[in-house]
């Protein structure tokens, strides 16, 4: 992510420049748990899926350089921060949503994702 981020895209394909920004494996998840709340990297790293700290560092840092999340520090000794989605970041919400929906109906064995995650984006 962190290196598609700073890369001139591949094409003028809109589809493709998405891809070049969150088309990695770990990306939509992060953006999935902030559009849920979640705000620090131990929320992160408690998801079910079990990204790696490594990964992670990588993956916020990629965001924050393509502009989809802002990071302000929580704690001075030693330094912590929190992240917080752009508006970039949260014009993701209804592209997350239909991938919720086409999941849950081809493939049954989805979870369903909580209602206040599926209500329809603040403008």
């Amino acid at each position: 992510m962190s290196s598609a981020a700073k890369r001139t895209p591949r094409s003028g394909c809109p589809i493709a420049t998405t891809l070049d920004i969150v088309g990695d494996r770990w990306t939509l998840v992060i953006l999935r748990d902030m559009l849920n709340g979640k705000k620090r990297f131990a929320e992160f790293l408690a998801s079910p899926e079990r990204i790696t700290t490594n990964v992670l560092t990588d993956r916020l840092a990629g965001m924050e350089v393509a502009g989809l999340v802002a990071k302000a520090p929580y704690q001075e000794r030693p330094v912590r921060f929190e992240y917080t989605l752009t508006p970039m970041g949260r014009g993701l919400l209804p592209v997350l949503q239909d991938m919720c929906r086409w999941a849950n109906r081809f493939r049954p064995e989805t979870w369903v994702p909580p209602a206040s995650f599926m209500e329809p984006p603040d403008d």
